[in-house]
């Protein structure tokens, strides 16, 4: 079980930490990190050994980026950061305490950043990308400028960090290592409460308790939400609020603060009404699909109301979402084949993430190519992330991304394609990143959707997909692929 202790937030702030460097800098949380730093005028550099689409942005705003990983990568620095997926014994980690210099998980650099901010804090096992970047425009919506980190980019604005004017930091708080309990929120999202990460926690008992930690973490004068849709987050609205704690609900529950009712989605967006206390606040619009989605847009207007701001705000910034980039992102069509990437890798989300997609396909089928995300939770919850898989009409399955994690005999991919209940001739194990794109562009027909799921790098298999299924329709003579 991991059992890693983070520094509580203090009185450190981002310009205590002088020059800094971020090991691993290309991944999404890391990435959005530097951008922070950077747009605050900090001194920061980074290393990584794969060209990440967000490194582009790094240099563009005088980042230093570093396509090694040695000691000398560390001349000059004053911080180093990292995060959970670097092992202690790396090269700069080991480097940089021989040195003597500051080492922060990127928890401790981020909380260093928010100091003298009010911070609205969201968590939960699913959605929290997606509410972080609804609460983020609400604000921002309001005229409200806030800053922020998101682990994720918002589509077509391209980015997932900002250092703004305004008195407010929104910030996605990360449960899986625990980093999230450094945090000192004045607004506390918790989305919902489900089995993950048991690596770390060993149960869900063990896991709802962090959770309680987090919120009572909360400002006094502050506030809590949770979803009163979810048995999770009704058990710990029950038990906070017999501590006196003040929590605010919201969802389609007869008895949540913001009740949401008639709620319509369709492969056009969601649309519900929604209530606080009685009075209604009116009808709102999202552009992006399901019924979930909507119930994350609810936290979001919940999150406003509470912060004093206009509902107006948060009406018209959901009827702009443009959704965010590996949560049900269009990548493009070839071929008359729609795809799409998204970043579900849990089997409820997984299970969510398909019956949307089942909508937007209409008469098509959906081709799911999932690359599960490690091995723990593939073997923990096998039989779940089977059934959730067995939703899709073709299944192209990729070796399980367990960065630093040990295979024993009969765990990953080659296991888990065997229970998923689909008749043989529908699902594949493909033993190589090149084999997925022919073997998409063999199953899939015209009318179809497919979907790159799961770990964060088969989010850069969409263009191969595309680039695949057009070489297809070139050689029949059909029609080549199109972006967005």
């Amino acid at each position: 079980m991991n059992t890693a202790q983070f520094t509580p937030a203090g009185t450190l702030t981002a310009e205590d930490l002088g020059r800094i460097h971020l090991i691993g800098v290309g991944g999404v949380g890391m990435s959005g990190l530097a951008r922070l730093f950077l747009t605050r005028g900090l001194p920061v550099s980074g290393s990584e050994l794969r060209e990440w689409p967000s490194l582009a942005g790094m240099r563009a705003l005088g980042g230093t980026v570093h396509m090694t990983h040695e000691p000398s990568n560390l001349d000059g620095v004053d911080t180093v950061v990292y995060s959970s997926a670097i092992p202690q014994d790396h090269v700069e980690m080991v480097e940089a305490r021989r040195r003597g210099l500051r080492v922060l998980h990127r928890s401790e650099a981020l909380a260093a950043a928010m100091t003298g901010r009010r911070t609205v804090a969201i968590a939960g096992t699913h959605g929290k990308t997606t509410t972080t970047s609804m609460v983020t425009m609400v604000l921002q919506q309001a005229g409200a400028d806030p800053s922020f980190v998101i682990g994720g980019e918002i589509s077509e604005v391209g980015s997932g960090a900002h250092h703004g004017t305004g008195e407010h930091f929104v910030v996605e708080a990360d449960e899986s290592d625990r980093s999230f309990l450094i945090y000192r929120p004045y607004l506390s999202v918790i989305t919902n409460i489900e089995a993950d990460h048991l690596n770390t926690y060993g149960d869900l008992a063990t896991l709802e308790a962090a959770f309680a930690e987090f919120a009572r973490l909360t400002d006094p004068d502050g506030f809590i939400v949770t979803c009163a849709d979810d048995p999770g987050g009704r058990r710990l609205a029950q038990t906070l609020r017999a501590e006196g704690r003040r929590v605010h609900t919201y969802g389609e529950a007869a008895d949540a603060d913001l009740r949401l009712s008639e709620v319509v989605s369709s492969a056009q967006g969601v649309r519900y009404l929604a209530e606080i206390d009685g009075r209604s606040l009116g009808e709102f619009r999202l552009p992006v699909p399901g019924r979930h989605m909507g119930l994350n847009s609810a936290s979001a207007v919940l999150t406003a109301y509470l912060l004093g701001l206009p509902v107006e705000a948060a009406e018209a910034a959901l009827a702009a979402f443009p959704g965010v980039r590996r949560r049900f992102e269009r990548k493009g069509v070839a071929d008359g084949v729609l795809v799409y990437d998204e970043y579900a890798y849990h089997p409820t989300s997984m299970t969510l993430a398909m019956r949307t997609l089942r909508e937007v396909a209409g008469e098509g089928r959906l081709l799911v190519v999932f690359q599960p995300y490690r091995l723990y939770r593939t073997r923990d919850l096998q039989a779940e992330i089977a059934a959730a898989l067995g939703l899709a009409d073709e299944l192209v399955l990729l070796e399980v991304f367990g960065p630093g994690e040990l295979r024993q005999p009969g765990e990953g991919s080659a296991a888990l394609v065997e229970a998923v209940p689909l008749p043989a001739d529908r699902k594949v194990f493909v033993g190589s990143w090149e084999d997925a794109p022919v073997e998409v562009a063999r199953r899939a027909r015209p009318g179809d959707v497919v979907v790159t799921m799961g770990a964060p790098p088969i989010s850069l298999m969409g263009d191969e997909l595309l680039a695949a299924l057009s070489a297809r329709a070139g050689d029949a003579g059909g029609s080549a692929a199109t972006a967005g």
